[in-house]
């Protein structure tokens, strides 16, 4: 069971951007996230009404949810997570981490 999650919410900077704006993602920036340690999985999503929104949710397992934002950093920093220019400025992105308190699947009910 993933202990949390970490939301990102961001968008590419331009419309004539956004492919090369998702290839990044796809091909450099979710395996690197998933390289991190506590990071055990990605999924993306697409606005469903065309929008130039997208949000990932990386799956967490840890007991210590600060510890892997603090890893991610890390990474970031120590340029073993490379970000693009390709992303949104203005708005920055936004982040969270969010702790698991409860999960149903209807069939183990």
């Amino acid at each position: 069971m993933a202990k949390g999650i970490f939301l990102v919410e961001n968008s590419p900077c331009s419309p004539e951007r956004e492919a090369e704006f998702n290839q990044w993602y796809d091909e450099v920036h979710l395996p690197e996230m998933c390289a991190v340690e506590g990071v055990v999985s990605a999924r993306r999503f697409a606005g469903a009404a065309g929008e130039m929104t997208y949000v990932t949710v990386y799956e967490l397992e840890a007991d210590d949810l600060d510890g892997v934002r603090a890893a991610i950093s890390a990474a970031a920093v120590n340029g073993d997570i490379h970000m693009s220019d390709s992303i949104r400025k203005d708005p920055p992105s936004r982040f969270r981490i969010l702790r698991t308190i409860g999960e149903y699947a209807p069939d183990q009910a």
